[in-house]
């Protein structure tokens, strides 16, 4: 259901003026239809199979790894790494590719910054392709940390293992734990233990049906040492969003197409947050995958995925 394997006719690394470098890559035809494929995590990078949701010959896709993520340097850095500084860092690459609008798709963490890129900017956007509705609400930072592991015990026996747990002790106490090993209070190679223990969670809550082969990318030290950390930061810091932004700000962009897509059974960002962003922007169009988790990977997702840019394309008069 994806389109053709792809590589890139263009990429580079973009310097911004805090310390910060970032890799981005470029596929498709060079007069489509713009788009910015947001990844998610944060700290999980762009991989060759995120290029291959858009038709190459209606879309000129432009993807790039988040600040410490992926190929971007420095690798799971934490300095700068905020949220206004990847709006910052999308809107620089936007001016610096020489797009004036884009349509914006994110998954997971990638719909989180999509909402708040497009509030910052939705003179910028085209519209929105979202996935795996994350608003980093504290409910849903605390389901994360304490919630889903009710459904896969055994993953969550791992999870609280790797910081001398058997049982959950609470979303911050938890949170507080894993601060303690990734800032390298029992040493590196624990502080690199525990952060393949939370992606690896991660990665066995993300499918309706058990992936090994995803769980094996996500304690992989190119993505687990960054993610894990990222992810962490991020959470500590809700995200660097005030009370309920993304869901408080939708009506500056409520006037511009959305597809909402979200599975029926996605552990890591429950459908409650999609539901209740489409009740805040019902003009959305919201699918529910009746066969999926949270991964993009799953079939019914990747088919809707595909099918929602083939339609945009088809209805963007470009």
């Amino acid at each position: 259901m994806l389109y053709p394997e792809i590589d890139p006719r263009d990429s580079g690394w973009l310097t911004r003026p805090d310390g910060h470098e970032i890799y981005w890559e470029e596929t498709g035809n060079p007069d489509g239809i713009s788009v910015i494929f947001l990844h998610g995590g944060p700290g999980a990078g762009i991989s060759p199979s995120h290029r291959r949701y858009f038709n190459p010959e209606k879309y000129r896709v432009i993807l790039f790894d988040q600040r410490g993520a992926g190929k971007s340097r420095p690798f799971g850095s934490l300095e700068n790494n905020t949220t206004q500084g990847l709006i910052g860092d999308i809107e620089a690459l936007r001016a610096a590719r020489n797009v004036e609008k884009w349509l914006v798709f994110g998954g997971s963490w990638g719909s989180t910054l999509a909402l708040a890129y497009g509030q910052a900017y939705p003179e910028r956007a085209l519209g929105f392709v979202l996935r795996g509705i994350f608003l980093c609400r504290p409910s849903e930072i605390d389901w994360f940390m304490t919630g889903m592991g009710n459904f896969l015990p055994d993953a969550q026996q791992q999870f609280l293992a790797a910081v001398g747990e058997t049982k959950n002790p609470g979303a911050q106490a938890l949170l507080d734990l894993y601060g303690a090993y990734f800032a390298g209070k029992h040493g590196q190679d624990a502080a690199n233990q525990a952060a393949r223990a939370w992606s690896g969670y991660e990665a066995r809550c993300c499918t309706l049906l058990p992936d090994e082969g995803l769980v094996d990318s996500f304690e992989g030290d190119e993505i687990a040492l960054a993610l894990a950390r990222l992810e962490h930061h991020y959470f500590v810091n809700l995200g660097f969003f005030s009370e309920n932004q993304l869901l408080a700000n939708v009506d500056r962009i409520r006037h511009l197409p959305a597809t909402i897509i979200q599975g029926r059974y996605d552990l890591v960002c429950p459908p409650i947050n999609a539901f209740d962003l489409a009740a805040a922007w019902p003009e959305a169009n919201m699918v529910i995958v009746d066969d999926a988790g949270h991964a993009a990977s799953e079939p019914g997702t990747i088919r809707e995925l595909v099918r929602a840019t083939d339609l945009f394309a088809a209805k963007y008069p470009k």
